[in-house]
């Protein structure tokens, strides 16, 4: 176990929307030296701005958040993208932590690393049975190999590197950027959107049968730190709410709450992306003792809200 409020934390992507919760719970939990190196200053898809970046801040423990990310349509548009700069951003940020004697390197990777077809519940033993779902492999893959160079590294050089599998997150602060947002917030916003203009109904992609698990933000922050403190073991940690809802019924349920009473008509044009998602969260609780809180139907309320207050502004 690791006392944090002592060591100089660097998080990659703090100023997004995981990061700037997970710094609000290392300040709560009384970590005084956090540094956030910011995109507009560090490009971590070069390798002069990450050797500047540890030459800089010198930081104890480094959680690597930084991602180029969003959903099926994004990943559908920029896969060499997705591929090439969450690839080249782990492996220099992980190298150069190893050469500067970083103590605790804390690798987020993704669900959709998963294979396409695993049976659910996920559990972190079936994360090599096969490929993953289509239109988000390159983007996967390259999120995978955190967990390989992690495991390589802690074999070679008894580096201290574990790696974490959040399932989807949303909440508050979320992207609703109607272009890369995941399908919480694009839902929300189509919605909401429609309500405003008094449109009869909103378009959703596929045909609404794929089931997704959320974990709400404040919840997976909480988690990181925790597994940062206290989990010191090479195999990879799912982290999520064990909630399983299908994409019907979460567009129903965001109607609902934002007030939204026209139609819901689903394009099967369209992918519905992989099947099933939801993990089996015993190792988190097992190894560092999380159990997400955030009952989903107030974390949706308290998302709702927020857009809403942020659109009045």
């Amino acid at each position: 176990m690791i006392s944090l409020s002592s060591k100089r934390i660097a998080v990659t992507g703090g100023a997004g929307f995981l990061g700037r919760q997970v710094v609000r719970v290392l300040k709560a939990s009384g970590c005084s030296d956090v540094v956030v190196p910011y995109h507009s200053q560090y490009d971590l898809t070069r390798e002069s701005d990450v050797e500047r970046l540890y030459h800089n801040f010198a930081p104890h423990i480094v959680i690597h958040l930084a991602a180029v990310v969003g959903g099926i349509g994004a990943n559908r548009a920029n896969p060499g993208r997705f591929f090439y700069e969450n690839l080249v951003m782990g492996a220099m940020l992980m190298e150069y932590a190893r050469r500067a004697g970083v103590e605790k390197f804390v690798g987020v990777g993704t669900i959709c690393a998963y294979p396409k077809f695993t049976p659910v519940p996920f559990r972190e033993e079936e994360l090599w049975n096969g490929y993953p779902e289509e239109t988000n492999a390159p983007y996967g893959l390259a999120k995978k190999m955190l967990l390989v160079q992690g495991q390589a590294f802690r074999q070679q050089y008894g580096f201290d590197a574990i790696h974490l599998l959040p399932t989807n997150l949303y909440g508050p602060g979320d992207n609703f950027n109607a272009e890369s947002s995941h399908v919480i917030p694009a839902v929300i916003k189509k919605c909401m959107d429609a309500e405003k203009h008094g449109e009869p109904e909103i378009v959703c992609w596929g045909d609404g049968s794929p089931t997704r698990e959320f974990l709400f933000v404040e919840d997976c922050a909480e988690a990181i730190v925790l597994a940062t403190e206290r989990y010191d073991e090479p195999a990879p940690v799912n982290l999520g709410s064990g909630f399983e809802i299908s994409i019907k019924e979460l567009v129903e349920l965001i109607a609902e709450l934002s007030d939204f009473k026209g139609r819901i008509t689903w394009d099967t044009s369209k992918p519905n992306g992989q099947p099933r998602r939801c993990i089996d969260t015993t190792r988190a609780w097992e190894g560092f003792g999380f159990r997400a809180r955030t009952d989903f139907r107030e974390g949706l309320v308290r998302t709702v809200e927020w857009y809403r207050a942020s659109r009045a502004l």
